[in-house]
C-alpha cells in the first residue's frame, strides 16, 4: 500500500472508534504508524507479545485497539495468540506487514513470507489483504468482527524494496 492509502487506513480506523494502536514498528506500514505517531495514538512496544498483552488488557477494559507487527513477529507470537487471545476470545484487530511477499525482499524474510498465508490458516486466524480497491471494505469487515468480539487480521503486503 502506498503512503496515502496507509494514512487513510489509519484515519478510517480512528474515525470508527479505535482508540489505541500498539505494536512493533515495521517499515512495510511506516506511513500507517507515522500517522498514528503524529496524533499521539501509537504505543510502541519492544516485542509483539508485549503489545498483545497490553492490547488484551485494553480490550478487557472495553477499549478498542489495533495491534500491528511484521509477519515474522506474528510467527514469534503464535503461542501468545493461541493461548491467550484465541483461548479467551479477546477481540482485537491485528495489522500484519507481509515481508517476503516479493521474491526480491531481504533473504531473512523470504521463508516466513512464503508460509504467511498457511500460518494464518493453521492457527485459524481470519484475515483479509488490504489493497487500494478494497481497504475500506476490509477494514469494515475487521471492525464488524471486533463488534462481534472476534479477532481478525488485516494484511499489508510489502510491495516495495528499500
Amino acid at each position: 500500500m502506498n503512503e496515502i492509502q496507509q494514512r487513510k487506513v489509519f484515519d478510517y480506523l480512528e474515525q470508527k472508534g479505535i482508540k489505541t494502536f500498539l505494536g512493533v514498528p515495521d517499515s512495510t506500514m511506516k506511513h500507517f504508524i507515522d500517522q498514528g505517531l503524529k496524533r499521539g495514538k501509537v504505543l510502541v512496544s519492544t516485542r509483539e507479545e508485549e503489545a498483545i498483552g497490553i492490547g488484551t488488557g485494553m480490550a478487557l477494559s472495553g477499549s478498542k485497539c489495533v495491534i500491528f507487527m511484521q509477519n515474522a513477529g506474528f510467527a514469534n507470537s503464535i503461542s501468545t495468540i493461541t493461548s491467550l487471545v484465541q483461548m479467551y476470545q479477546i477481540p482485537l484487530i491485528f495489522i500484519i506487514g507481509w515481508r517476503g511477499y516479493l521474491p526480491n525482499d531481504a533473504p531473512e524474510h523470504l521463508h516466513v513470507g512464503r508460509i504467511q498465508e498457511k500460518l494464518l490458516k493453521l492457527v485459524n486466524f481470519k484475515s483479509k489483504i488490504l489493497e487500494e480497491k478494497n481497504w475500506r471494505k476490509n477494514c469494515d469487515w475487521a471492525l464488524k468482527n471486533l463488534e462481534r468480539k472476534k479477532t481478525s487480521a488485516l494484511i499489508i503486503r510489502r510491495d516495495f524494496v528499500d
